[in-house]
C-alpha cells in the first residue's frame, strides 16, 4: 500500500486494477529487459507475473483511466517510478477492451 494512501485503497480503485490485471493478463507490460541493482543494492529483474498497476502518464495527469493503466510486476514498477520524473516510452492508448 502506497504511503501516501493514509485509509488504503477504495473499492473503485480495487475494481480497476483488477480490471487492468486482467485485460492484461496478469503479464508484466513494462517487462524491462535484463537486470539491475537497486537503491539497496539488490539485483531484481522483471518478474513478469504482474501484481500492481502503473500509471503510464501519472495519476494527477490521467487519474485512473484504464487507457493509461498497464499491468506490472513490482521489480519494473518501482524500477520505472514516478512517470513525471521518469517518462515511459511512448503510451500507446487501448482502445479496445
Amino acid at each position: 500500500m502506497s504511503r501516501n494512501w493514509k485509509s488504503g485503497s477504495t473499492p473503485k480503485w480495487r475494481r480497476v486494477r483488477l480490471y487492468v490485471l486482467q485485460r492484461d493478463k496478469y503479464r508484466c507490460q513494462i517487462n524491462i529487459p535484463g537486470e539491475w541493482t537497486t537503491t539497496n543494492g539488490t539485483v531484481a529483474r522483471c518478474l513478469e507475473v504482474a501484481t500492481e498497476v502503473h500509471h503510464t502518464f501519472g495519476r494527477a495527469v490521467t487519474g485512473d483511466d484504464p487507457a493509461y493503466l498497464v499491468a506490472a510486476c513490482r521489480a519494473c514498477n518501482v524500477k520505472v517510478g514516478d512517470p513525471l520524473k521518469n517518462p515511459d516510452p511512448p503510451h500507446k492508448p487501448r482502445t479496445r477492451w
